[in-house]
Formats: C-alpha cells, sequence, structure tokens
C-alpha cells in the first residue's frame, strides 16, 4: 500500500507539472512514468544492506561428517581439482543481494561421470532432498539481476575460477546449516542441462599467523625442512637491501653463528614478469646482497654460496598476483 500511494503522488506531480508548462514550454514526459517509478523503487531497495541472522537458523542435529560435509550423487563427479582453501571469502545471495561470508571454501564444477549423461533434475533433487535431511534450511531461490552481479563481481577475489557461481543467469539454490558445535555452512549450487557447480563455506573468524623471523625460526626449518623460505623485500628492479631486510639478515647471521659448522646456499627467485634472462641476473644480484650482508655480520664467506635462478622453481604457478608474490623469495637451502 505505502509503494501505491508514493507511486500515486509522484504521477500526479508528473502530470501537474506537465499541465503547468503546456502553454511555455516543451516538457519531456516519460513514456511510462509508473514503470519507471516502479523501477526506482527497486533500485532504492537494492541499497539496503542485506543481513542473515544466523541465530534464527535452527540448530542442526544431524551428524553431517567432515569438511566439505557431504559427497556428491552417485554417478556425478568433480570436474577438476576442487578449488579448496583454508581461509578465504565467498558472495552467496540473501534477497537477491550478493554478500560476503568467510571461513573455509570449497568450490568444484560437476559433471556426469564417463559414460554417463549429467541430469539438472537429478543433480538439483539430489542436493535439496540432502540438505533438507541434515537440517538445512532454504535461504534463496532464483536469479540475480544483471546490476547486482556488476555491484559486487570485482569485489570477488576468485571470481571466474573452478565452481564459481554467482552471475545474473544463473538459478541459484543458497541453504545454510547451523551445526550444534561449529561455524555456519552455507552451500549453494547450480545447474543446466550440462553440468552444475557446488560452493561450501564454513564460517569461521580469520586468525592471524604471521610472526616476526627469528633466529630460532630459521634454523629450526633448516634442520628440519633443509631450507628456509624467506620474503626479503627488495625495491622493483633492484637489489640493495632495505632497513626491513637488513633485520631479516642479521636473524640469518644469528642461526649461523649459533650452528658454526652450518652451511648454506642462497637461492633468489623472481615471478614471470619481465625478460626470463634479466630476471636471472637480478635474482642473483639480490642473493648476492644476502651473502655479502651475512660477511659483514661476521660470517665466513666459504660457508654461503649465492645463486639466482629467476622464474625458473616457481613455489606456485604465476596465475595470480598472490601467486606471483609467493614466489618472489630467498630461499636459504642447507648444504651439511
Amino acid at each position: 500500500m505505502k509503494k501505491i500511494v508514493v507511486i500515486g503522488a509522484m504521477l500526479g506531480l508528473l502530470l501537474a507539472c506537465s499541465k503547468k508548462n503546456k502553454d511555455t514550454e516543451e516538457v519531456s514526459v516519460p513514456e511510462n512514468p509508473v514503470e519507471q517509478t516502479q523501477e526506482s523503487l527497486a533500485n532504492a531497495e537494492k541499497q539496503e544492506v542485506e543481513v542473515l541472522n544466523i541465530e534464527d537458523i535452527p540448530v542442526s542435529t544431524a551428524d553431517i561428517g567432515d569438511f566439505p560435509f557431504f559427497t556428491l550423487p552417485a554417478g556425478l563427479q568433480s570436474l577438476n581439482k576442487p578449488f579448496e582453501k583454508k581461509f578465504d571469502v565467498c558472495f552467496f545471495p540473501i534477497n537477491g543481494v550478493m554478500t560476503p561470508f568467510e571461513g573455509r571454501l570449497y568450490k568444484i564444477f560437476v559433471a556426469a561421470e564417463q559414460g554417463e549423461q549429467f541430469s539438472k533434475l537429478y543433480f538439483e533433487r539430489s542436493m535439496q532432498e540432502y540438505l533438507l535431511s541434515i537440517g538445512a534450511v532454504k535461504i534463496f531461490d532464483g536469479e540475480i539481476t544483471r546490476e547486482e552481479y556488476d555491484r559486487y563481481n570485482k569485489q570477488d577475489p576468485n571470481k571466474g575460477d573452478d565452481g564459481d557461481i554467482g552471475y545474473a543467469d544463473q538459478q541459484i539454490h543458497f541453504y545454510v546449516i547451523r551445526p550444534k558445535d561449529q561455524g555456519a555452512i552455507y552451500v549453494q549450487y547450480v545447474a543446466t542441462n550440462e553440468g552444475g557447480a557446488l560452493n561450501v563455506l564454513q564460517e569461521a573468524d580469520f586468525k592471524q599467523t604471521m610472526t616476526k623471523v627469528t633466529a630460532d625460526h630459521i634454523a629450526k626449518e633448516l634442520t628440519q625442512q633443509g631450507k628456509s623460505i624467506l620474503y626479503i623485500q627488495f625495491d622493483v628492479d633492484q637489489s640493495i637491501l632495505k632497513k626491513e631486510a637488513m633485520e631479516v639478515v642479521g636473524e640469518i647471521a644469528k642461526a649461523l653463528k649459533a650452528t658454526p659448522t652450518l652451511t648454506i646456499s642462497i637461492e633468489g627467485h623472481t615471478d614471470n614478469t619481465g625478460d626470463a634472462v634479466h630476471n636471472r641476473k637480478l635474482s642473483g644480484q639480490r642473493a648476492n646482497a644476502v651473502k655479502d650482508a651475512l660477511v659483514q655480520l661476521g660470517i665466513e664467506s666459504k660457508r654461503v654460496t649465492a645463486s639466482g635462478f629467476g622464474a625458473d622453481k616457481p613455489l606456485v604457478e604465476n596465475t595470480s598476483e598472490a601467486n606471483k608474490a609467493k614466489n618472489r623469495r630467498v630461499e636459504l637451502v642447507r648444504i651439511n
């Protein structure tokens, strides 16, 4: 009733303005002001923050097992290797608004096993009946608008990866499970006649695990793992050690002094950005800068060698900025 009153008032205002100015100037009146007003109201409502109160979801007493909590229906399989993160963000639709939740994340594309045909009905009904049987509550079942996709998609760091859901042309089914003794579990899935996708997120708070690099930490890794991976920061295309880097080098020196028989190789690595030959040269210069600093701190030169590998030995594929950052590193490798 409230919306009808608002629309009527706006129509009256438009018509009055049109009549008043008729004899003096041309006035552009929308062809269908009712539809335009309804669209404006709908867009205004979309700006409201959507909130899911987990306390409103009944607690499930079902034995839901371990993460990711359930298998696929018989005859179906993950198309590729699952996209799994111990902590990340995933967007789920609440009243058509894609809303971020953080925690442990699992995403897959779903396909039929070899020799089988994918059935959209079979996948969707299997998912729905199982989720309801373990106490899941349906939160949303529908499509998001193109405007909503345009609003949120750049906020999603995993947009376009395996198992991704949240496009304007998808019928998204979203459920929430509230276990008794662990974080809320968010499940969404989509399907076509060709295949489907499934996302599972177990909500969890972020836990800071970063600590200062210490001599004890370096010595422990060299003893137990044979290497210690360090992220010593350099300016772009430079090999001069900055103040923060010198603090790390100081800890390396302490570790070597604590074990006089220890010898190491310092290996410099880069990502794959730029010329490969230049990257190998730059990584060698950076490794030698670390070696020279250690010698200045009292470490015998014969106990340390230095070399650069450029992008030849990546830790992970250089497919994202986060992965490239992991590949830009200095490794200490124990020789004896």
